[in-house]
């Protein structure tokens, strides 16, 4: 079999049944698979280029005298067997992984996107305008905050639209260079813009018009998740998504949550100007990390200005004169925050409400996230799913990951398991947070032999030599194979310091080693070995030439 395929616009369709008398037109020896759309005007046919022709094909609807072929594009297949096809549902980093992995494979990909442009959330409304708007807050703070004497700086916004439109830019120019031209001249690739639902193992609907493949891969990613609370629903709020787009700098800010989005966005928003206050549910912001880490960055937070409440319990949200004002009971005590605006940022809850998935046998858990195994395949075994559709481990690189797993699993008989042993993460406060492998608590619960090292950043010369002391390296080893297990660390740019630690985990390097490997004098790098020495020696009593 020659498998080919051609794009034929047609004109004449009045009606999804004229779409059906065309399709049925179709039945020819010959063709293997047919999509007519009359919203599109257009057909989408496959066939055996050793049985029928594309000529052939045009002139069975143009021989109806009722519709004709305006157009038409050929794509060749493959000889030897039918081309694999795969229906990706979603437009985000998952999905574009996919796609890339799906065509090294030889696979005919169609793409179903809706709700956020090309490129999902990343680009669009979460890692790119967040981070470049905490940079531009970071350097308005660093201008009202310089630590050198003798040296006077200071910086206002004197325009706050400038500052969001240059956030706008960057985000349009990203979303073209990394997803809009990747696709565009892309090889037996499809695009379709709007809501897919999930008919059967093989196939999807999509403005009424029905696509088969062979494998589907469910990558809608989520969307900002938001409690229920009394009154909350009839005030306007903004979800962490919306606060990038602000034309205006509100002069005070409610910030929901007390995890990693809520932080970066209290931050972001007290640096450029507004009174900020976090009100968090749990006894402390950050409730899942060891408490020194929480301790140090609410302490540093707190510093700057931002009012941290925690043990809230929600009693109603409701406006007043042009502010809103959110009721809570802290330690029974009734209290109530008044601000201009309020941000929820709560977490994020997975997409995947009117796909039609628990119809087709596609379980998911609690949450709406699809539940699926180790090889990224749900209860339905021609079904994956990838990134943040999973409801964990919501990073951009762990989508792509996952995006490019699923379809390798999906289109060969290979099938290689996740493994997310050594994941790092970053938390994009100021100083950052960052991590990587087992706490301390976490290893003591598997009944391991551990050990900490941490040594404070006014131990570290870099730091000194930069005037900025705020925070530590914690590493937890194995005291059993002196290998590391963990680190967590907060400083500034500390995320540029996990990846030597990821890596030493993943390839089994042990702390002596670590000590022994040369590292640059007065970079921040070097903290890693100093924290490493203080495994058997106190820093403190040691020479910069000594270590």
């Amino acid at each position: 079999m020659k498998l080919n395929t051609i794009k034929i616009n047609i004109k004449g369709m009045t009606c999804d049944h004229c779409a059906t008398s065309i399709s049925k037109i179709l039945d020819a020896d010959g063709i293997v698979e047919k999509n007519v759309s009359y919203r599109r005007n257009s057909a989408e046919v496959s066939y055996d280029a050793e049985k029928i022709s594309a000529e052939e094909i045009t002139a069975l609807i143009n021989d109806t005298g009722q519709y004709h072929v305006t157009g038409s594009h050929e794509e060749n297949g493959k000889e030897g067997g039918s081309q694999k096809h795969l229906i990706i549902i979603g437009g985000g980093s998952a999905a574009f992984a996919a796609t890339i992995e799906a065509r090294e494979q030889g696979a005919r990909v169609t793409m179903i996107n809706d709700g956020l442009p090309i490129g999902g959330t990343c680009v669009n409304v979460g890692c790119v305008p967040s981070k470049n708007l905490i940079r531009a807050a970071e350097t308005l703070h660093r201008s009202k905050n310089n630590p050198f004497p003798g040296i006077q700086t200071d910086g206002t916004i004197t325009d706050f639209d400038a500052v969001m439109n240059q956030k706008n830019t960057l985000v349009q120019e990203l979303r073209q260079k990394k997803y809009i031209d990747i696709i565009k001249d892309m090889k037996d690739f499809r695009l379709i813009r709007g809501h897919a639902s999930v008919i059967s193992p093989t196939s999807v609907e999509v403005n009424d018009e029905t696509i088969e493949g062979d494998n589907i891969l469910i990558a809608t990613g989520a969307r900002p998740y938001v409690p229920e609370i009394e009154g909350l629903h009839d005030v306007p709020y903004l979800t962490s998504e919306e606060a990038f787009e602000l034309d205006k700098l509100p002069e005070s800010i409610i910030v929901l949550g007390g995890r990693y989005i809520a932080l970066e966005i209290a931050q972001m928003f007290a640096r450029l100007g507004s009174q900020v206050t976090i009100l968090q549910r749990s006894a402390r912001i950050l409730p899942n990390e060891i408490n020194d880490l929480t301790e140090s960055i609410t302490n540093y937070l707190s510093k700057e200005g931002i009012n941290i409440i925690t043990g809230n319990n929600f009693q109603r949200v409701y406006e007043l004169e042009g502010y809103i004002l959110v009721e809570s009971k802290v330690s029974n005590k009734l209290r109530t925050y008044k601000a201009e605006k309020l941000i929820v940022a709560t977490g994020r809850t997975p997409n995947t409400a009117k796909m039609g998935l628990k119809k087709v046998g596609v379980e998911t858990g609690n949450n709406e996230s699809i539940i699926v195994n180790e090889n990224l395949q749900t209860t339905i075994p021609s079904i994956y799913a990838a990134g943040d559709v999973l409801g964990k481990n919501m990073f951009v690189y762990t989508a792509a990951y996952e995006g490019k797993l699923a379809a390798r699993n999906a289109l060969t008989d290979e099938k290689v398991n996740s493994d997310y042993t050594v994941l790092p993460w970053v938390i994009f406060t100021d100083p950052q947070i960052t991590g990587v492998g087992l706490d301390e608590n976490q290893a003591e619960a598997q009944g391991m032999n551990v050990e900490t090292s941490t040594i404070n950043l006014d131990q570290i010369p870099r730091a000194i030599a930069a005037r900025d002391t705020r925070g530590f390296i914690k590493l937890i080893r194995n005291v059993d194979t002196d290998k590391l297990i963990g680190a967590r660390i907060i400083a500034p740019e500390g995320s540029e310091l996990i990846m030597e630690v990821s890596l030493a985990i993943k390839y089994g390097i042990t702390v002596k080693e670590l000590v022994n490997m040369f590292h640059p004098y007065l970079t921040m790098a070097e903290g890693i070995k100093l924290a490493a020495i203080t495994f058997g020696k106190d820093v403190k009593q040691l020479s910069c030439c000594a270590t």
